[in-house]
């Protein structure tokens, strides 16, 4: 369908180099888009990520950021929004996680993690964002996370930077709509990524987890793939505000 059709559009994706972030830059580029991919440790030439997008036959730029630093983020979003060539699609999926239980939770690790994970999303989309209100076009797409919703054991910052994640989209969603902008997220489920390899490595977790969920299996990156491609989108012209889980039915359990 052509409502789908990403062709045209320039896409950045943080946190592209791996896992979530080149499934959702390759599920693009398939689509049609070209990718901006930004990541801490990503190559200029050369990734698994570049090599995706460029065999989707779209074109393909690396930017190294580092979400810990403000001052990087910044300047990352004054020279995304003073392109020439305008951003359509800005998916801030960059994240980071520190596990330890809450009365052993250091200030540094909750520190880094709200930075990455929240500081440095809002930073860079009001930058980004800025540029889309001005132009009256563009989709801004978070990534969220079941513990947008849930609790969680052990990661009281990320949990705290993941519902700060879906307060912000909500926000947005209400200042920017008016202007052509469609603010969304998606929450993933229990997805095999480097995240939650000591999940997967718990062999008393692990398996409770893939117990409770009703599709019976832990997600993979690529089955974010769908949800990407919709938000970013024709299709979802009228999604404002919303946060979409992709979770194996976990929440409706």
């Amino acid at each position: 369908m052509t409502s789908f059709d990403l062709t045209g559009r320039l896409a950045v994706v943080t946190g592209a180099s791996r896992g979530i972030g080149r499934a959702m830059a390759r599920a693009l580029a398939e689509a049609g888009a070209d990718v901006i991919g930004v990541s801490a440790t990503l190559e200029q030439h050369g990734s698994q990520v570049a090599k995706d997008v460029l065999a989707a036959g779209r074109s393909f730029e690396a930017i190294r950021a580092d979400f810990a630093d403000p001052v990087a983020v910044r300047d990352l979003g004054e020279e995304l929004a003073g392109r020439e060539r305008p951003v359509d699609i800005l998916v801030n999926n960059a994240g980071t996680i520190r596990r330890a239980p809450a009365a052993e939770h250091r200030d540094a690790d909750w520190e880094l993690v709200l930075q990455v994970n929240l500081n440095a999303q809002f930073a860079l989309t009001r930058a980004v964002g800025a540029a889309m209100v001005a132009r009256g076009h563009g989709k801004i797409i978070f990534t969220a996370s079941l513990l947008s919703f849930q609790g969680g054991i052990n990661v009281p910052g990320y949990t705290a930077a993941k519902h700060g994640i879906t307060g912000l989209t909500k926000a947005l969603a209400n200042e920017w709509a008016p202007h052509g902008i469609n603010v969304n997220a998606i929450a993933p489920g229990y997805i095999a990524t480097d995240n939650t390899q000591a999940l997967r490595d718990d062999p008393v977790r692990g398996k409770a987890i893939v117990d409770r969920v009703p599709a019976g299996r832990w997600g993979s990156a690529d089955d974010l793939a769908g949800a990407t491609v919709f938000l970013a989108s024709d299709a979802a012209a009228y999604v404002h505000g919303t946060v979409l889980p992709v979770d194996g039915g976990w929440l409706g359990r």
